[in-house]
């Protein structure tokens, strides 16, 4: 997790900071897969969270539509259509820094929690929460990023 704050803070130095991550790494072997952030607003696609983003290019890479064996790392806990990505790619595990509520106070969220899309799914997934919470949280409180949120509540690249 560590490693996907760094790799996360460095979109600061763009013209299009994030404060979401994701990587994908294998279970068992701790090897990493593929990692990605958000593009949101670098795409004009709503639907381009880091976690979305990370699931299909791992999916690319690997050449089949199935992550089991896969745990996803994220810097914020993924919001349920994120979620919802997770569970159809049968991802083993889901493993967030900062919580929805966190994100909430600099953007708008869904504010239902991975661990109630999990619990209504017939798809098994293990989620843990809130690994290195305070360094995921600093994404999102660096001045770069808060000025950033500006830009994004008014909707203007």
């Amino acid at each position: 997790m560590t490693e996907l704050v760094r790799f996360t803070a460095r979109s600061f130095a763009t013209e299009n900071p994030v404060p979401f991550g994701a990587a994908i790494v294998h279970s068992q072997s701790g090897e990493m897969l593929y990692r990605a952030r958000n593009a949101v607003m670098r795409e004009n696609d709503p639907s381009s969270h880091a976690e979305l983003r990370t699931v299909r290019l791992a999916c690319k890479k690997l050449g089949k539509p199935s992550l089991a064996g896969y745990t996803l790392y994220s810097t914020c806990e993924p919001c349920p259509m994120c979620m919802a990505n997770a569970l159809w790619a049968r991802l083993d595990r889901v493993v967030y820094g900062a919580t929805i509520e966190d994100a909430n106070r600099h953007c708008n969220q869904i504010r239902i929690p991975s661990e109630e899309v999990s619990s209504r799914s017939d798809m098994p997934c293990e989620v843990e929460g809130e690994l290195l919470r305070d360094e995921c949280y600093g994404l999102f409180t660096d001045l770069r990023m808060l000025k950033a949120f500006k830009k994004w509540s008014t909707g203007k690249p």
